[in-house]
């Protein structure tokens, strides 16, 4: 399948000068790398109406980097939408790796589970349909999962970013790594809120405080990257 030129009109993620300077990104660096059924999955949540909630390719490669670097093997996934972010996820970790997924939409998840299944790792995904924050504290009420992950996504509800990090650190293993996904929300973080449509504000306001906090709390080294619509990097240190 050919998606190395493919360009979907309006659902850009760069937060680059030029649209032209992130299509270079993509089409030289990027896309020559990605895996198959990443493209192919990349090609199906395009037609898809809120294609914009996709991980972006290019901070889907960092994301494989920084899982190669921590050797992940288990890993924790928070939104998956049609599972772009879980499958490249799958096909970086081990053969014997595991990931526990959470959304609340299976319907979307199912989207993207036939390619999925077609590249030979849906048995290292353990995708479960609920809320986060339950299937976090059942986690965590199991004393072997403590500091047991390597490796943690969040791309879900901006309400409970907090509440996810409080978790997570207790469940990512020191020099594990969280990527917290949209931290850079549209652009908007750097805008007057006046300036702001009405429909992005709420998420505005929730991902300035926890850009805030994280880069108060001293439990992480972190690094905030203008990838996609914005993710910060958190290494737990303690």
């Amino acid at each position: 399948m050919d998606g190395e030129k493919k360009n979907v009109p309006g659902i850009s993620k760069g937060l680059l000068q030029s649209e032209e300077l992130y299509q270079y990104i993509l089409e030289t660096s990027v896309y020559p790398r990605e895996p198959e059924p990443l493209k192919e999955l990349r090609d199906v949540t395009a037609r898809h109406p809120r294609a914009r909630w996709a991980t972006a390719p290019d901070a889907g490669q960092l994301m494989a980097l920084l899982l190669n670097l921590v050797n992940a093997k288990r890993t924790i996934e928070i939104g998956v939408f049609t599972g772009y972010s879980l499958l490249l996820t799958a096909l970086t970790i081990p053969e014997d790796g595991k990931i526990v997924a959470i959304d609340l939409n299976r319907e979307t998840y199912e989207i993207g589970l036939p390619i999925i299944k077609k590249a030979g790792v849906e048995h290292k995904i353990d995708f479960i349909q609920s809320e986060a924050l339950p299937v976090l504290d059942r986690l965590l009420e199991d004393l072997g999962n403590e500091s047991n992950f390597d490796f943690a996504y969040v791309d879900a509800d901006k309400i409970n970013y907090w509440n996810y990090h409080e978790r997570l650190m207790k469940l990512v293993k020191v020099g594990g790594i969280v990527v917290y996904d949209n931290t850079l929300s549209k652009g908007s973080v750097a805008m007057p809120e006046e300036s702001t449509p009405e429909s992005w504000r709420e998420n505005r306001r929730r991902i300035l405080d926890l850009n805030k906090l994280l880069a108060a709390d001293p439990r992480v080294q972190i690094s905030h990257a203008a990838l996609g619509d914005g993710i910060t990097i958190c290494r737990r240190l303690c």
